[in-house]
C-alpha cells in the first residue's frame, strides 16, 4: 500500500470514528476551539484597529508631524510629565511666524488650537462640541474634505471674520433637509456664519470624529485668547525629507527660545510614524498576551486529546489486532491515529475560526470596536491546533502500533 492511499484510508477512517461519537468529539475539543476562538477573536481586533487607524486616525499622512507643548510616545511617566509642565512653555503665534518666516523643509506650516463648546442654531443646541481655530492652509494639513461650500481664507484668518466650517454632525443636526451655507450658528452665545460643510469621518470606538466647528485662527484668538493650547501642523516637502524637516523645526524653536546645546527641548514633535511605532507596540503587548492565553488553553486541549486517543486505542484494541494480523505494518497504524487526532484538532481549529468570524461580525456590527479577520489567523488558528493534535496524538499512536498483534487479538470485546 503506497503512502497516499495508506493516508486516505486513515483519514476515512479518522471522519468515521469523528462522526460516529459527536458529542465526545466535541467536548474533547472544547480547549482547542477556546484557544483558536481567542486568538483569531484577538488578532481580528488589533488587524481592524491597525487598518482604521492607518486610514482615518493618521491624518498627518507620511510626510506630516506637530509641534506640541508635551506628548507622551510609548510608557507614560508620571514625574516626566510634571517636570514638563513647570519646564515647557506654551507655544506662541509669535513662534508659529518665526517658523514660517524661516522653516525651509516644510512646504504646509500651520497653526491649530481646540476647545470644547456649545453650539446653537434657532432654539436648538448641542453640547460638547469641538471648536477648532485654524490657519487657512488647515483643510491640506488635517485631510479636510468639503461636502458643501468653502474653506476658511487667509483674508478671513487676518480679519478676524466670524466664519466657521462645519463637522457633519452638525450639519445633520442643525440642517436637516435645508442647505447650511450662510446660515448663522452660535457658539457659546457668538454668531458665525456657515461658509462650508466638512464631509463625515465617522466615529472611533463611539466617540465621532464629526461635531467640530471650525473657524479661523486669530477669529478664536480674539474670542479666547492666545496664551494656551496651540500646536503646530507641518508638511515637510516628500516624505524622504521628513526627519530633516523635524530636525530644523526644532532647532529653529530651540533657537528662538535660547535652549543651550545640554538643555533638553522644552517642546515635543510628533510624526505619523512615531504614533503608529506606539500603537504597534501596544497592540504588540496585547498580541503577547493573547499567545500565552492560548498557549494555555492548546495545551489543555491537547492533554485532553491525548487523554481521549489513548482511551480510544483500548476501545479499538481487537481491531488494531485483527489489522495487524492482515499484514497492516506498524506505520499504518501509527499513521491511522496520528491522522485521527490531527483532524480532530483541525476541525475543533475550523470551529474556532467559525465562532471568532461570527463573534467579529456581531462586534462589528453593534459596537464601536473595528473588527476585521485577517487571512493570516485563520490560517495560523487552524495550523496550530492541527500540529498541537498531531503533536499530543504521538504517544497514543506509538502505543497502538506498537500492541502485539497476538495479545491484541485476545482482548475481549
Amino acid at each position: 500500500m503506497n503512502g497516499t492511499a495508506s493516508f486516505r484510508e486513515a483519514a476515512a477512517i479518522a471522519a468515521d470514528s469523528l462522526r460516529s461519537s459527536k458529542m465526545r468529539s466535541f467536548l474533547t475539543l472544547l480547549g482547542i476551539i477556546l484557544a483558536t476562538t481567542t486568538l483569531i477573536a484577538v488578532m481580528s481586533m488589533i488587524h481592524g484597529m491597525d487598518v482604521y487607524i492607518a486610514e482615518n486616525l493618521s491624518d498627518m499622512g507620511t510626510d506630516g508631524f506637530r509641534v506640541v507643548r508635551m506628548a507622551f510616545i510609548g510608557n507614560f511617566d508620571p514625574k516626566k510629565f510634571l517636570l514638563m509642565q513647570k519646564r515647557n512653555p506654551q507655544l506662541s503665534v509669535d513662534e508659529f511666524e518665526f517658523l514660517k518666516a524661516n522653516a525651509t523643509l516644510v512646504r504646509e506650516l500651520g497653526m491649530q488650537v481646540n476647545r470644547g463648546v456649545k453650539v446653537q442654531y434657532g432654539s436648538d443646541s448641542l453640547d460638547d462640541v469641538t471648536l477648532t481655530g485654524a490657519t487657512a492652509n488647515y483643510g491640506v494639513l488635517g485631510n479636510v474634505e468639503l461636502t458643501a461650500g468653502r474653506f476658511l481664507t487667509d483674508t478671513e484668518d487676518v480679519r478676524h471674520l466670524p466664519v466657521a466650517v462645519v463637522g457633519a454632525d452638525i450639519a445633520d443636526r442643525f440642517f436637516a433637509g435645508t442647505d447650511p451655507l450662510d446660515k448663522v450658528i452660535k457658539v457659546d452665545g457668538r454668531q458665525l456664519k456657515v461658509i462650508g460643510v466638512a464631509k463625515a469621518k465617522g466615529s472611533v470606538f463611539g466617540q465621532s470624529q464629526d461635531a467640530y466647528v471650525l473657524i479661523p485662527a486669530h477669529t478664536y484668538f480674539q474670542y479666547y485668547g492666545a496664551r494656551s493650547g496651540i500646536r503646530y501642523v507641518a508638511r515637510a516637502l516628500d516624505r524622504d525629507t521628513i526627519v530633516r524637516a523635524e530636525e530644523e523645526v526644532s532647532m529653529l524653536l530651540r533657537a528662538y527660545r535660547h535652549l543651550r546645546p545640554k538643555q533638553d527641548d522644552t517642546f515635543s514633535v510628533v510624526s505619523s510614524d512615531a504614533l503608529l511605532t506606539a500603537w504597534d507596540q501596544l497592540t504588540g503587548v496585547i498580541a503577547s498576551t493573547a499567545v500565552a492565553i492560548v498557549s494555555i488553553f492548546m495545551v489543555v486541549g491537547g492533554v485532553v486529546i491525548m487523554n481521549i486517543m489513548l482511551a480510544v486505542v483500548t476501545e479499538r484494541t481487537r481491531e488494531i489486532g485483527i489489522r495487524k494480523s492482515l499484514g497492516a505494518r506498524r506505520v499504518d497504524i501509527l499513521n491511522q491515529f496520528l491522522v485521527e487526532s490531527s483532524m480532530l484538532a483541525a476541525a475543533g481549529g475550523v470551529m474556532g475560526v467559525i465562532i471568532a468570524w461570527a463573534v467579529a461580525i456581531v462586534v462589528r456590527n453593534t459596537t464601536p470596536v473595528p473588527m476585521a479577520v485577517p487571512a493570516t489567523s485563520v490560517i495560523v488558528g487552524v495550523g496550530l491546533s492541527t500540529v498541537v493534535g498531531l503533536f499530543f496524538g504521538i504517544y497514543p499512536a506509538q502505543r497502538a502500533a506498537k500492541m502485539d498483534p497476538i495479545e491484541a487479538l485476545r482482548q475481549e470485546r
